[in-house]
């Protein structure tokens, strides 16, 4: 029998779900909710920058749970801390050493959050963008898991089953902000050089 692209965990009714923005929670909370799976909400990216940014996409998120009326949680934003986790690690390549720093600070204090509330699973939104490592982000929920006494790590790669596909029809339904870098001041430069060699050679043709 082949296997689903989506295996929900035995007896998981209610998780917490980390979300990193409404586009990429969009279509998960969707199938969630089809499937008997309740999600609670957890908005917690310290690591956007600059605030102004990360102001719109915690509306963009709270505006999503209200209007499906379901729990939203707002995790503290403390970039200057953010920054110091990941001191010496300004110069890495997106997936590389900091992404892993990022994602096991922000998923361990997924995990705190879920025992907290006495919800027994977790999972997150980031494994649904195809600029992610998966591997990174599993590595990095396993970590959080072990961190936590009590809590499982649902990992599953979201892109899966149709949803990411989905996830581009809800982004026009919800008319959501849509941003065009993951979130940090490293990564928002690289996106930039990114764009501008674009250009460059497409001048240069």
């Amino acid at each position: 029998m082949k296997q689903p692209a989506i295996v929900v965990p035995e007896d998981c009714r209610e998780v917490l779900l980390h979300a990193c923005c409404a586009p990429c929670s969009s279509a998960i909370v969707e199938w969630m909710l089809a499937n008997g799976v309740r999600p609670t909400i957890f908005y917690y990216n310290p690591n956007i920058f600059p605030r102004e940014e990360y102001e719109i996409r915690k509306n963009e998120s709270k505006r999503h749970a209200e209007s499906l009326g379901l729990t939203w949680i707002d995790g503290d934003y403390n970039h200057e801390a953010w920054l110091q986790g990941v001191c010496g690690l300004e110069g890495e390549p997106e997936r590389g050493q900091r992404c892993d720093q990022c994602f096991t600070h922000r998923l361990t204090v997924a995990a705190r959050k879920a025992k907290e509330l006495g919800l027994q699973h977790f999972t997150t939104t980031l494994a649904s963008s195809r600029w992610k490592s998966l591997e990174q982000i599993n590595r990095a929920g396993l970590i959080a898991e072990q961190a936590v006494e009590g809590v499982t790590f649902w990992a599953q790669n979201w892109r899966k089953g149709g949803l990411y596909e989905r996830r581009n029809q809800l982004l026009k339904e919800y008319n959501f902000y849509n941003q065009k870098y993951c979130g940090c001041e490293f990564s928002q430069r690289q996106r930039e050089q990114f764009e501008a060699d674009k250009q460059c050679s497409f001048v240069g043709k």
